[in-house]
């Protein structure tokens, strides 16, 4: 039966945001390229169909609490990936409006990045990315250097798919490219 609602929602294409938080990419002072790597990288490690919903905004709490709000109530996005404004300048309010949007935060997703990052980058330790739900949107913070974005991403990928899954999110697959996404025996 080719008109049934889990056939049809099988192949439809589900939202996934994109927020660069950026005073100068917000302003065209410079290009976006974070955004960018984060749709590259989600390209190559998601099977299941999908389509980015790309925001470029300016490092404004108030603005970022009402982006990641649009993208999960109205958009209905599973899973919003924030790239910027995780660092210790003032202006560096990311952290805090996830915090004003979430009912739950995850810290595990933040000890992670940081764990992995800090091998390779002795600031890292600086970096203030966490990861929290919004009803059934996933919403993760990544740096905002383009170099950082696979590395990070990589380190909590393999939780995102079930993580989705436990807050009743659509179930997306990986590829073979991706780190290895874990699911328990039966779900």
């Amino acid at each position: 039966m080719s008109n049934s609602p889990d056939v049809a929602a099988a192949h439809t294409a589900y939202p996934i945001g994109i927020v660069t938080i950026s005073d100068r990419a917000s302003a065209g002072i410079y290009e976006d390229r974070s955004g960018p790597a984060i749709v590259s990288v989600l390209t190559r490690w998601i099977a299941s169909p999908w389509q980015p919903v790309v925001r470029v905004i300016a490092d404004e709490q108030p603005l970022i609490e009402a982006t990641l709000r649009e993208l999960a109530d109205e958009v209905g996005c599973p899973f919003i990936v924030t790239t910027g404004g995780t660092g210790p300048a003032p202006r560096d309010v990311t952290p805090e409006a996830t915090v004003a949007v979430c009912d739950r935060l995850l810290p595990g997703f933040g000890e992670q990045m940081r764990a992995v990052s800090v091998k390779t980058v002795p600031t890292a330790i600086l970096s203030r990315q966490l990861a929290g739900t919004r009803g059934t949107s996933l919403i993760l913070n990544l740096p905002g250097k383009p170099a950082a974005i696979e590395e990070c991403l990589g380190a909590v990928f393999a939780a995102v798919p079930y993580c989705i899954d436990l807050i009743g999110g659509p179930r997306f697959d990986a590829t073979a490219d991706a780190p290895a996404a874990f699911r328990p025996t039966g779900a």
